[in-house]
């Protein structure tokens, strides 16, 4: 018989679930302070439970590792939670102060310490990880994975450049359409794909979010001037209206900041983790737009999957967008175009210059394959 798992992440949950429970086996509890959760504790057999960086009283700790619970610790002089369950958001990373003071440039600077490549900082950083995959599994539990499309290209391109607007454009028309846009979540074409997400309930705010951005079309030479831009636009249009997106970022490229317009944020240290879960996830296709090596990566990586793909209902769609730039500048669409012959693949990769081409192009969102 298999045993039941229960996915224990705030406060209101644990009070809900002990209720109605008889004993805690097979709880996993995350990062709840427990300290006045006395009687629950102490009431019901701990045997099978799992707490992970929870807070108890002192005689509450000693009770449950004595009865069976496994606990694991709290670590200390980490500018991030470990064992946190569920993703972040902008205002979480950024705040309100200079980037500096910031809990993403915090946790960036740790990660890039002697602290992290200690064996408690690999740790922590691996059990964050897994905490991120967790809570991404559970955020688009009820998306069908056709529905989940990605994004991508280089992070250089500026807020100002014609080719940001259309991706901003084209992940607006997508997100209106039922789409979950996915993104690397940085700067860039990864930013303008978020961005028109973000601003998809307003059919024509994309040209007035574009001159509030153009005061700093870049991170460089002033982060604060780039995050002020974007403060600028979720002001005009709030949060709490604005259109769901998802972007996977990493802190492996901690200096290129992650953006503030998706509104799930799925933050890695381990890159290679991040890339595979990335492009894995984006079922209903992939557009590329242009970009360097780590969008030729990514090109890679995804025709792979697509190449080796287990049947037809497997292969996901991938569009570049910029002929001239995929066939002459960084001729990645010709090599796309001789491993796809003969193959299921070799249907579904296209290299077009209107966006407005795309939405067709991509996967149908009522095919949801395993």
């Amino acid at each position: 018989m298999t045993r039941r798992v229960l996915e224990i992440e705030t406060l209101a949950a644990f009070d809900a679930h002990a209720r109605r429970a008889r004993n805690l086996n097979g709880w996993f509890v995350q990062s709840l302070d427990l300290t006045e959760r006395v009687e629950a504790l102490l009431s019901l057999d701990p045997r099978g439970a799992v707490f992970l960086g929870c807070q108890f009283s002192p005689a509450v700790e000693a009770h449950l590792r004595r009865a069976g619970a496994l606990i694991f610790p709290r670590l200390p002089d980490l500018p991030f939670d470990p064992y946190r369950g569920g993703l972040y958001d902008a205002a979480e990373l950024y705040g309100a102060a200079p980037y500096r003071d910031s809990r993403d440039a915090a946790i960036y600077a740790w990660a890039r310490s002697e602290k992290a490549r200690l064996l408690a900082g690999a740790l922590s950083t691996t059990l964050h990880d897994h905490a991120i995959t967790d809570a991404l599994d559970d955020a688009t539990e009820t998306i069908a994975p056709r529905r989940v499309v990605g994004i991508m290209g280089g992070h250089a391109l500026l807020r100002t450049d014609p080719a940001y607007a259309a991706a901003a454009r084209l992940a607006s028309t997508l997100c209106a359409s039922g789409r979950l846009v996915l993104t690397g979540g940085g700067p860039g074409a990864m930013e303008a794909g978020n961005l028109g997400a973000y601003l998809s309930p307003w059919s024509d705010a994309v040209p007035e979010a574009l001159g509030l951005l153009a005061t700093a079309p870049a991170y460089a030479p002033s982060i604060d001037a780039w995050v002020a831009g974007a403060y600028q636009v979720r002001d005009r249009w709030p949060v709490a209206e604005a259109g769901r997106s998802l972007s996977i970022p990493t802190w492996f490229y901690g200096h290129e900041p992650t953006n503030l317009f998706a509104t799930m944020i799925a933050k890695y240290f381990a890159n290679a983790l991040r890339e595979d879960t990335l492009l894995h996830r984006c079922r209903g296709g992939i557009v590329f737009f242009p970009g360097q090596a780590g969008t030729v990566q990514e090109i890679f990586q995804a025709v792979t999957e697509n190449y080796y793909a287990a049947g037809p209902t497997l292969v996901a769609p991938m569009i570049l967008v910029g002929v001239d730039y995929w066939t002459k500048t960084c001729p990645a669409w010709p090599l796309l175009q001789r491993l796809g012959d003969g193959r299921a693949m070799g249907r579904v990769i296209h290299c077009v210059d209107d966006v407005a081409t795309v939405p067709a192009l991509l996967a149908d969102p009522s095919d949801s394959p395993a």
